[in-house]
């Protein structure tokens, strides 16, 4: 059997290391995993928004913003303020002086984010299915978008963490994080906003993410915005990631 390549070996070892930073960060936990699944609950049980045409079920509106919202919180929210807080504190340009290249270093960080990633998606479906959500669409389609999403995300966050200040990295991520929330295509779709508004909203990650992920997971979706959406998707999921390396420092 062949052993791990040394640089495959540090990459293992690193994401193994962020995971667990992820998972010690209180700010981190309440964001990627109280904050998503309390919204679920909330606005599927509690308050419930008006229900999808096809299933009247409400839970199936939601779930597509929902986790479009996960992987913001995670791969942009949460990484990003951490990175960039590891970078002020030194950590980070104590590590510039080991064998770690910069890109593994990055790589795993991208790795931990779609760890936890994947616990968010495993609760918010278990919590789904217990509001009456029964699985449908193209799932092959969803996990794609939810990659090419973390990508995009997770670029964002990076290249705030490597190129601003940790203060300013923290105001923008959550600034942006807000911006995104309530303008982004996330619980209103692109369609339901003025002119304007729509057209650059259309643009943005948050809103290509959640509208592949509503095509993907909704029965009966139209499919006409589908292929517009996937290509801002990728485009972001591509230049958001070499922003990061190519302006990412140590220090």
């Amino acid at each position: 059997m062949r052993t791990a390549t040394p640089l495959a070996q540090m990459l293992l070892a690193q994401t193994s290391v962020e995971f667990r930073l992820l998972l010690r960060r209180g700010e981190s936990i309440l964001v990627t995993l109280v904050v998503p699944p309390a919204l679920l609950v909330f606005f599927g049980a509690v308050v419930p928004l008006p229900s999808h045409a096809e299933s009247g079920r409400p839970v199936d509106v939601l779930l597509p913003g929902v986790l479009a919202l996960a992987v913001m919180s995670t791969a942009m929210v949460s990484l990003g303020i951490s990175a960039a807080f590891e970078r002020h504190y030194g950590v980070l340009k104590r590590l510039g002086g080991t064998p770690l290249p910069r890109s593994v270093l990055l790589a795993a960080k991208m790795l931990s984010v779609l760890a936890i990633e994947v616990l968010q998606v495993v609760l918010l479906l278990a919590i789904a299915l217990l509001l009456g959500w029964r699985p449908a669409g193209e799932a092959l389609l969803a996990g794609a978008a939810l990659l090419l999403g973390t990508a995009a995300f997770g670029g964002i966050g990076l290249w705030m963490a490597g190129s601003w200040r940790a203060e300013a990295a923290l105001a923008g991520a959550n600034a942006l994080y807000l911006l995104l929330l309530l303008l982004g295509g996330i619980f209103v779709p692109v369609s339901s906003l003025p002119g304007p508004l729509a057209a650059v909203a259309s643009l943005l990650p948050s809103a290509a993410l959640a509208d592949v992920l509503r095509y993907a997971l909704l029965p009966g979706a139209a499919a006409p915005n589908l292929f517009p959406a996937l290509a801002v998707l990728v485009a972001w999921a591509i230049l958001t990631p070499l922003l990061a390396a190519l302006t990412f420092r140590w220090e």
